[in-house]
């Protein structure tokens, strides 16, 4: 296996895109390698990479089936359900939070 040729930020040659620049134009990398990376320097923690596909190699995304909304319909309604009280609260609730807004309220006021 031979290395990754690697390129610096925003000097990747015509012909290569990152998983969400295909994404944007309707491909998907479709089995393919990682082709190149894109080192972008930073100071303290190192590199932020960056892989790349070759577009020429790429597909097109696969359409959205009646199961997969379905599927996705149900995901997003599980997430509106608050673990505390239980209520469906019309919007997906962030894991970071881990429980509605009216919770969060009533336990700042417990703690206070």
């Amino acid at each position: 296996m031979s290395p990754l040729p690697v390129f610096r930020w925003r000097l990747a040659p015509d012909g290569y895109a990152t998983y969400r620049q295909l994404r944007a134009m309707g491909l998907r990398p479709g089995g393919q390698d990682v082709a190149a990376q894109l080192e972008r320097p930073r100071r303290r923690r190192g590199p932020l990479v960056a892989y790349l596909y070759r577009i020429d190699q790429a597909k097109p995304v696969r359409p959205m089936t009646p199961a997969r909304w379905a599927a996705l319909r149900k995901a997003n309604a599980a997430q509106q359900i608050c673990p505390n009280c239980r209520r469906d609260v019309g919007y997906r609730i962030p894991r970071s939070h881990g429980m509605c807004g009216s919770c969060i309220a009533r336990e700042e006021q417990r703690a206070a």
